[in-house]
């Protein structure tokens, strides 16, 4: 048996994982390469591998550094299954297909562009179309937390819930028969213990092999009694300032958070007196997902929804901005908005229109409550730059910038290694899906405190159990 490591080494994004065992290969995440416009240039190269030869795929979860990429791997002609939750199944309709229409839409962009140019030789065709996205839904399978599912011949899936976003998935993957089975537990992306909606990550307590993510693996985040109130003061400082907030935003995970906070905390944080907009059509489209799956909410979660006796995400003056026009209105106003936009790390998507207009503004405030990677906007903003790129313009940045990272929906590094701590006899370790200083800080902890073999997945490399 052996797993090959083809992304998510030493860096967040691109996670893609191959185990070839009992003459079958099983791929787990398929997933996009994200961040600087030269880095995404890399999701168009060939997989490292055959397409045709890949028998199944196991989908840890829909955000689209873990599953972005199927619509290719199914163009280039992948004919198996897809195993994944089935909240996964259905964010990933919204996700993927969101994905194809903004690849198609840069590609019209470009070859506008190329054609006032005269540069007719540098067309461009999209990463991947709505067409491909919808033929990728139809390889999608089902399954719920705890249900064993054998994917390929002698190759056995259980999916655990992993509480990073709604449908994240533990995958245990199991492995040939009798005294020759091995089994390999690839974390995903772990949740943040105690944090909205969710239930905790589930505990395993056997592998061969672990698959770690180390994302937050070099940092603790702060309780969350402490990341409400730094909220809260946020809103309350805004407030007297009489100036906006922009809240750059993940539509999977992040928004929803933020929206059952926001109702949680509504008359204590005098939300009342705010216009709230939720500028994304994902993130609404998301949102209805969430409503529909409230069988994996937390016991809290659930509780509020059964005592409020309506869904946890809305709030009496939140505003769903659906249309472009919608969106480009809530720009007139100059004061007392909340706007929730994506993308995320403020690489593009409406988030950015509303940077143009506010991000020179003094009484303007920017909530940054997600990971920024190295080279996207929303990471220079992190680092206090003076000046920030905004689709060819410079700004300069005179909004005030709040970097709320206790909010995260991945496990801190505390958390990664008691959530690895409950695993019996101390399997070895690979971290995958974070930064070089983040994974090396986690390997010696893992070494020092619990005498775990980590090591730091690099690319292409191979393991063999």
């Amino acid at each position: 048996m052996h797993i090959q490591f083809l992304g998510a080494t030493r860096e967040v994004t691109g996670s893609c994982f191959l185990i070839e065992a009992e003459g079958q290969r099983v791929l787990v995440d398929c997933g996009l390469i994200q961040g600087t416009r030269e880095h995404e240039r890399h999701n168009a190269d060939p997989f490292a591998f055959d397409p045709t030869a890949i028998d199944a795929v196991v989908l840890t979860h829909a955000h689209l550094d873990h599953s972005g990429r199927l619509p290719l791997l199914v163009r280039d002609g992948f004919k198996g299954r897809i195993f994944t939750h089935h909240a996964t199944v259905d964010l990933c309709e919204i996700m993927l297909s969101d994905a194809a229409y903004i690849n198609e839409k840069d590609a019209e962009r470009h070859n506008r562009r190329a054609a006032r140019n005269d540069n007719d030789d540098k067309q461009v065709q999209p990463l991947y179309d709505r067409h491909d996205a919808q033929r990728t839904q139809k390889h999608f399978v089902a399954l719920a937390y705890g249900q064993r599912t054998e994917v390929a011949s002698n190759i056995w899936l259980t999916l655990r819930d992993a509480g990073h976003i709604l449908g994240s998935a533990i995958a245990e993957v199991e492995v040939g028969i009798g005294a020759r089975r091995r089994r390999v537990v690839f974390s995903g992306d772990l949740g943040h213990r105690g944090a909205p909606i969710l239930r905790d990550p589930e505990i395993v307590e056997q592998a061969d092999l672990v698959v770690l993510e180390s994302t937050y693996g070099d940092r603790l985040h702060r309780p969350w009694a402490s990341t409400w109130q730094e909220m809260g003061e946020i809103i309350a400082g805004a407030r007297s300032g009489r100036g906006n907030i922009l809240v750059p935003s993940f539509a999977v995970g992040r928004t929803q958070e933020l929206l059952y906070v926001f109702s949680q905390h509504f008359e204590e944080w005098g939300l009342d007196r705010w216009r709230v907009f939720l500028d994304s059509p994902m993130a609404i489209r998301a949102t209805d997902v969430y409503d529909e799956h409230a069988r994996v909410y937390d016991a809290r979660a659930r509780e509020w929804h059964a005592q409020q006796g309506r869904e946890p995400f809305r709030l009496p003056n939140l505003t769903f901005s659906r249309s472009s026009e919608e969106s480009m209105h809530i720009n007139d106003i100059v004061s007392g908005a909340i706007i929730i936009a994506g993308s995320g790390m403020c690489t593009g998507g409406r988030i950015v229109h509303h940077l143009k207009h506010n991000i020179a503004r003094e009484g303007a405030h920017v909530m940054i409550v997600g990971f920024q990677a190295r080279g996207t906007p929303g990471r220079a903003l992190v680092d206090g730059a003076e000046r920030i790129r905004l689709w060819g313009e410079e700004f300069d940045v005179r909004a005030k910038i709040h970097t709320v990272g206790g909010l995260s929906a991945h496990a801190d590094q505390q958390g990664l290694i008691d959530w690895y701590r409950q695993i019996k006899r101390r399997p070895p370790v690979m971290l995958v899906h974070g930064e070089p200083d983040a994974m090396e800080a986690l390997a010696q902890r893992l070494g020092d405190d619990l005498q775990a073999r980590a090591t730091c997945a690099d690319y292409l490399q191979k393991v063999s159990l």
